[in-house]
């Protein structure tokens, strides 16, 4: 028994292991002060920034679902104050238009329909509006209503 132990002792002394190094720094703040944060459901390694500047903490370096990554979700952010609809964005983004929701939901009291920085600098005499009531046909529905609509009305008349 001492002789198979000595044997597989060495098997692995004689080994050679190969390692690599990742430098890894903080999408968020740049910083190097990172530590291993354990592993996601599906096996990859999630990080922990410990910059106590930094905003989010928490991030992986390679995200299975692209609408995790964060220059995604800025991305909604910008096409939605663009005047793009829901599955506009997610249709451009090959997302899911759950995720464009989201992403909007989360993000719903930091955004303004209206540039309030230029409004405070303008005169209320200088800013012309408009304001009317729309008329049937000219009303915009939200498109995730359309499908719901259609869908009830295919089921109601058939």
């Amino acid at each position: 028994m001492n002789v198979t132990l000595g044997l597989i002792f060495v098997a692995s002394h004689m080994k050679e292991w190969s390692m690599t190094f990742i430098a890894v720094r903080c999408p968020h703040c740049q910083s190097d002060q990172i530590v291993k944060r354990g592993k996601t459901a599906r096996g990859t390694q999630r990080y922990l920034c410990q910059n106590t500047l930094c905003t989010k903490g928490s991030f992986l370096l390679d995200y299975c679902n692209r609408g995790c990554l964060p220059e995604v979700k800025q991305t909604i952010i910008d096409m939605s104050l663009n005047a793009s609809g829901v599955r506009d964005t997610a249709r451009s983004l090959h997302i899911c238009p759950n995720t464009v929701l989201r992403e909007l939901k989360k993000k719903e009291g930091v955004l303004e329909a209206v540039n309030t920085t230029l409004l405070c600098t303008l005169h209320p005499a200088e800013v012309a509006w408009d304001l009317e009531r729309a008329g049937e046909a000219e009303a915009e529905m939200d498109e995730m209503w359309s499908d719901t609509v259609g869908e009830l009305q295919s089921i109601i008349f058939q």
